[in-house]
């Protein structure tokens, strides 16, 4: 099954292309169009060029287990971390923190999103000292983890883009830096929409699952879980990591979760990923 479905996936998607934007792409000067917001623009900065990679951070690259780790409460007393950490290659979602809840989401990390909104939201907007230190510290533990910013979807990141290529440029940070090209979203709306599922705008998981379709043999989800309650009416936080209250079926929001949910639900029961929304077992 997972096969005919990535071979599907791949008629829409070349992820290893999408993956990122590369320094042939564009030059500094450059003025292009916001994906999601056509018409604003953004400038190419000099740094932003500098940060771009040569060639994709996944070209050639191939695993056979991979696990895309979502945000979701659900992991809090799950003891999934030592099973996390056993795949080959870990995808997590908006650089959220690992260290103090290793025990439920494990540590290792290969691949890491992080929305420019991140900036404000766990670093303060870089106001002082701390969190621009915060920020290069963790940074720092990723060496040579691929580093994913969306930069090119909508406006209003920009400034937080900039600050963040700088702080990698000025600590010489070893991570690498990659920037969604300007297709990936409309590449992967198109695919789930072609499947009959209705979506505005993917989620930062989804698309991470639908880009892993590429270069991974086996796949598994931890930390997806868009409902208030578990399986057993337990109240569950929105994210592990934060007290954020989120309305889960609110019409306003982007994404659809439980809409994702229950289609990345349909492909577990048919076999093309597995989904883990319980507790892990002890190896």
């Amino acid at each position: 099954m997972f096969f005919s479905h990535r071979k599907d996936i791949l008629r829409f998607l070349d992820a290893e292309r999408d993956v990122s934007v590369v320094k042939s792409s564009f030059k500094p000067g450059d003025v292009i169009h916001y994906v999601l917001d056509r018409r604003r623009t953004l400038n190419i900065s000099q740094n932003l060029h500098s940060l771009l990679p040569e060639v994709s951070p996944m070209k050639s690259r191939r695993f056979q287990t991979c696990a895309v780790v979502g945000n979701s409460g659900i992991l809090l007393g799950s003891g999934c971390g030592k099973e996390i950490d056993s795949h080959d290659f870990v995808i997590r979602c908006n650089l959220a923190p690992v260290v103090e809840f290793a025990a439920d989401v494990g540590t290792k990390s290969d691949f890491i999103t992080m929305n420019p909104s991140v900036v404000q939201r766990a670093f303060g907007g870089f106001r002082n000292e701390s969190d621009r230190a915060k920020f290069v510290h963790r940074l720092s533990m990723l060496n040579d983890s691929v580093l994913w910013i969306p930069a090119f979807m909508v406006k209003g990141g920009e400034k937080h883009v900039e600050w963040v290529n700088a702080l990698i440029l000025k600590n010489k940070l070893r991570v690498r830096t990659a920037y969604p090209s300007l297709r990936l979203i409309h590449a992967v709306r198109g695919y789930w929409i072609t499947n009959k599922v209705q979506i505005k705008r993917p989620s930062t998981g989804l698309l991470m699952y639908t880009l892993a379709t590429r270069f991974c043999d086996e796949i598994h989800l931890y930390g997806f879980w868009p409902f208030p309650k578990d399986v057993y009416g337990n109240l569950v936080k929105y994210h592990y990591y934060d007290e954020l209250k989120y309305k889960y079926f609110s019409k306003a929001g982007p994404h659809r979760m439980p809409l994702e949910f229950k289609t990345l639900n349909l492909l577990h029961n048919k076999g093309a990923l597995k989904l883990t929304t319980g507790k892990c077992e002890q190896q």
